[in-house]
Formats: structure tokens, C-alpha cells, sequence
């Protein structure tokens, strides 16, 4: 069907991909366990548009352009970089105020608005994400395809559906474990500080990487 091939090792390794700790998982289980599982779904919402928007431009061949352009690159990933130091360091001076635990119906639409944009600028300004799709996808598009991109777009689609269910299922996870544990405002605040301390390891890893 339109030339893909081993769909069902694509679907495995997808998952597997999907499962490895990233910036993406690591803001929705923070906002689940923070806000509720809705605070966390709405997070993960905005990273499956963020991957839409990679997708997209994979097939169209604007990725591959990032990839073939050290400027483009460096700029897409340095403002991929600065946005996660951003939330990091926001989240290690968050010291300075009482750690909030918001529920879900304490969240407001617009809230959940922002929530939303956090996980899509998240992911669409991480290039690494584009040139994963680009090195990836292809391998499961046979040579003799007529319709490359529409290939290309539907395993794409197959892969965030995949990265949906494991994002909520974190989301969920997240808020399940935060109402068990009921932890105190120190530990919250630390916590708060360790997240925020590997939101800054990652983007300068980002700002590093070539």
C-alpha cells in the first residue's frame, strides 16, 4: 500500500523511539504530575502538532533543506536551545514562590491554552526532530513508490498517533503517582529544581549538538 514496507517494524521502533526520555516526555510527566492529567494531555496535544508540523515539512522537503543548511540548522537550533533553558531556568527560580499544585478544574481554558504552546514550541523548534524524520521514515518507503510523499505522511501519522498514546499515557501516569505520593512542599520545590536543572542540560546539549 503506497509503497511502505515493514510497516510492522516501523510501528515497534516508532514506539520504542517514542518511549526513549526526551524533552517532549519529560514536559508532559512534569505537567501531569504539577496539573493533572489534562494540564499533561494538553502539553502532549501541542508536541503531536509540533510533530504534524515536522512531518509535513519532511515531505515537502523543507527539512531537507534544514538538514543541507548549517544556517538554518544552527538557527532553528539555538532558538530550540534558548526556549528550553528558558523553561528551565523558570522552573529552578520558582524557588522564590511557593511550588503551586494546580488541580484540573483550578486550569483555565487559556491555561490549558498555554500549555498547549509550550509543547509545540517544545518540539517544532528542536531540528533534531526534522532530521530524525528525514533519516528514519525513508527506510520504510520502497524505491519504486509513486507516491512518496503521501507515504511519507501517512507513516508520519502513523508515528505521532503511536507518540500520542504513549505521551497521555504519561500525562496520566504522572498524575496518578503525584496523588498517591501527596509529596510536601520541599520535596515539590526540589523536584521542581531537578526538572528544571535537565531542561537546562538539555537545551545546552541541543545548543551543542552539530
Amino acid at each position: 500500500m503506497l509503497g511502505i514496507q515493514n510497516l510492522e517494524l516501523f510501528i515497534i521502533a516508532g514506539l520504542l523511539v517514542n518511549m526513549a526520555p526526551g524533552p517532549d516526555s519529560l514536559l508532559v510527566m512534569t505537567r501531569g504530575a504539577a496539573q493533572g492529567w489534562r494540564a499533561g494531555s494538553a502539553a502532549a496535544l501541542g508536541i503531536g502538532s509540533g510533530t504534524f508540523i515536522h512531518v509535513f515539512a519532511a515531505a515537502l522537503g523543507l527539512s531537507a533543506l534544514l538538514a543541507a543548511s548549517a544556517t538554518a540548522f544552527m538557527l532553528v537550533k539555538y532558538l530550540g536551545a534558548a526556549y528550553l533553558l528558558y523553561i528551565g531556568i523558570s522552573m529552578l527560580l520558582s524557588k522564590s514562590r511557593k511550588p503551586e499544585v494546580q488541580s484540573a478544574a483550578a486550569l483555565t481554558p487559556r491555561s490549558y491554552g498555554r500549555l498547549y504552546l509550550q509543547g509545540f514550541l517544545t518540539n517544532v523548534l528542536n531540528p533534531k526532530v526534522a532530521v530524525f524524520f528525514l533519516a528514519f521514515v525513508p527506510q520504510f518507503i520502497t524505491p519504486q513508490a509513486e507516491h512518496k510523499a503521501l507515504a511519507f505522511i501517512v507513516l508520519g501519522c502513523i508515528f505521532n498517533f503511536n507518540g500520542m498514546l504513549w505521551c497521555h499515557f504519561l500525562a496520566i501516569s504522572a498524575a496518578y503517582a503525584s496523588r498517591r505520593i501527596q509529596a510536601s512542599q520541599r520535596l515539590v520545590l526540589w523536584l521542581n529544581r531537578t526538572i528544571g536543572a535537565l531542561f537546562v542540560a538539555l537545551g545546552l546539549k541541543l545548543a551543542m549538538s552539530k
